[in-house]
């Protein structure tokens, strides 16, 4: 009998990449929808890339209880995904901290109801390192909610820090996957990936500089793998997974790799910080940029490598199939 996996948020970036390596991997693949109307885009996107006979969809929302057991109804394992990206400040950040902790705790209470073994968990670097000084971490760092990191570091922060306090002293185990930056080709039309809108601006000329920031990156088929390696690793129970570069790239060499691989309209401009914090006055998506300004961060991975197998893509050629797949 295959085992059955809940994926939350398949109809996103991340999400489309995860379903479809569990169902090429002989899982069986539940997925929540918003809106069972909406269920149409996933399902075409997934049909390329992998068998969808074992695929459906139930419609669930982070921020209402309706739905979540009956989601969970048989299901062995859990990946939980969905939670909202914005490049943007949101006016309120309560818009974007809301979804993420209610919804992470809404998720849990029903993957435990439900005898579910495991749970995966998509958090982020930004969820260990936002708010702190320019230096190495590793998987017991935790960012600084008290500084201003902004709306979505702090939204995964706080989700992340409810998820480990949800499962403590508990029989249900729980891995959390922490990706940097995620780039790569997309399935198909992700609504929320924020990455892809930044590609797509930048090789269409939409980017008129490039500000001074540097991230530790990973392809989006990577943390895909890794979180099916989290949920059949049985030495993965109860970890943080640092799923990024070791060391930061900077905005200007990914500018500087699409260049030379034809698309003439990425500028190499690169823009000071008094212009974004400028900007951020009146900009949402600079302001949501300034905490990284000038920050360098590099991280202790080795854990990734040991534990869950990672051979990572080489991220020259992520940003060059990612535009790609997107010009197309």
């Amino acid at each position: 009998m295959k085992q059955r996996v809940l994926v939350t948020g398949i109809s996103g970036y991340v999400g489309q990449h995860i379903a479809a390596q569990l169902l090429n991997n002989d899982y069986e693949v539940v997925g929540t929808v918003r809106s069972l109307s909406k269920s149409s885009i996933p399902r075409e996107a997934l049909a390329k890339v992998a068998p969808i006979e074992n695929l459906s969809f139930v419609e669930a929302d982070l921020l209402s209880d309706g739905g979540w057991n009956e989601a969970m109804s048989g299901c062995d394992f859990v990946m939980h995904v969905a939670s909202p990206f914005y490049l943007a400040e949101p006016k309120d950040e309560n818009d974007m901290i809301r979804p993420a902790v209610e919804g992470t705790q809404r998720v849990l209470a029903a993957a435990k109801n439900a005898g579910v073994k495991r749970v995966v968990l998509t958090s982020s670097v930004v969820a260990m390192t936002s708010g702190l000084p320019s230096g190495r971490y590793g998987t017991d760092a935790w960012s600084n909610v008290d500084a201003n990191i902004g709306a979505y570091s702090k939204s995964k922060t706080l989700a992340e820090r409810a998820a480990w306090e949800f499962v403590a002293g508990g029989s249900m185990e729980l891995v959390t996957i922490n990706p940097g930056f995620i780039l790569g080709p997309p399935l198909g039309v992700a609504g929320d990936g924020q990455s892809v809108s930044m590609i797509s601006d930048l090789i269409a000329g939409k980017m008129p500089m490039i500000p001074d920031i540097a991230m530790s990156m990973v392809d989006v088929r990577d943390v895909a793998r890794l979180h099916v390696a989290a949920l059949e690793s049985p030495d993965a129970a109860g970890k943080r997974f640092i799923a990024a570069t070791e060391q930061p790239i900077a905005m200007a060499h990914l500018a500087e790799v699409l260049q030379k691989a034809g698309y003439s309209k990425v500028s190499s401009r690169k823009a000071p910080n008094f212009a974004i914090k400028l900007m951020a006055l009146f900009d949402r998506e600079a302001k949501g940029m300034v905490p990284q300004l000038g920050v360098r961060i590099s991280y202790d991975n080795q854990a990734t490598y040991d534990i869950l197998n990672w051979e990572p893509t080489t991220l020259d050629k992520t940003f060059v199939e990612m535009a790609k797949a997107i010009s197309n």
